[in-house]
């Protein structure tokens, strides 16, 4: 999907390390934003396949995924983000695309309160998906 279009999806990653620490890269473009892995997906593809294609070229790795934990509506870009529980290969090395300059491990406190709701909704999943709108 282009830039320019009307509505947008797209699939994103929660992963933790073994802090129970969140996973965000910052961005080049745009503001610069720190964000989970993930992004927009292309015309034919499904949400799982634009997750696995999207943390293959930011993080230069597989995702594992575990499951859909959430389906959030974002006015500011009328988008929906679908939220994922991933993790990474044990020997997995990042390597981050021209799309990231960084990448880090936060706390959930640290996060902002949109990305804290996807967050705890994802870590705290009981097997129902969750949805919110923001």
């Amino acid at each position: 999907m282009g830039f320019h279009d009307l509505y947008r999806m797209s699939s994103h990653a929660v992963i933790t390390n073994h802090s129970q620490q969140v996973l965000l890269l910052k961005a080049t473009y745009a503001n610069q934003a720190w964000g989970l892995p993930g992004g927009g997906l292309d015309v034919g593809e499904t949400i799982h396949q634009a997750l696995i294609r999207e943390c293959q070229e930011e993080l230069g790795c597989d995702v594992e995924i575990a499951y859909l934990s959430g389906v959030y509506y974002h006015r500011a870009v009328n988008s929906h983000a679908f939220i994922f529980r991933c993790s990474l290969p044990e020997q997995a090395k990042i390597q981050l695309s021209e799309e990231h300059s960084e990448y880090r491990w936060f706390d959930v406190s640290q996060l902002t309160e949109v990305q804290q709701k996807r967050v705890l909704d994802c870590l705290n999943f009981q097997g129902a998906v969750q949805s919110a709108s923001f």
